[in-house]
């Protein structure tokens, strides 16, 4: 099971975050909670271990709408993988009883028009 989970992973998705990805989380982050806060959750996201879970646990669990298939970033990504170009793993924040896609919403709701079922590396704080 883990070499099939490392062959997925490792033909979609790159091993490291993009530099990126931080501080378009710490903006998204903002909106929800008080700078301090959004700053904090995006230094341990940086230096969080990355876990792997499937798509359609990150979608229930976040409780956000699966984006159409025609969504602009979502069309993108699939895009992207379909050229052999890898994604940027997603950052997740546990927030109270909500899990938050602090960045990657759009790469998630990509693999999963691939297949629900296909895993997703991640950071979760």
């Amino acid at each position: 099971m883990k070499q099939n989970k490392d062959k997925e992973t490792s033909s979609i998705w790159l091993d490291e975050p993009e530099e990126h990805d931080f501080p378009a989380a710490a903006d998204f982050l903002e909106l929800l909670v008080p700078d301090f806060d959004a700053k904090h959750y995006t230094t341990k996201l940086r230096s969080a271990k990355t876990i792997h879970k499937k798509a359609k646990d990150i979608l229930r669990a976040s409780r956000l709408p699966l984006l159409p298939k025609d969504n602009l970033h979502v069309k993108e990504n699939l895009r992207k993988v379909k050229k052999g170009k890898k994604l940027s793993p997603v950052l997740l924040v546990r927030l109270n009883d909500l899990l938050v896609i602090a960045d990657g919403y759009h790469r998630v709701c990509a693999i999963y028009y691939l297949s629900e079922d296909l895993i997703v590396p991640c950071r979760l704080v």
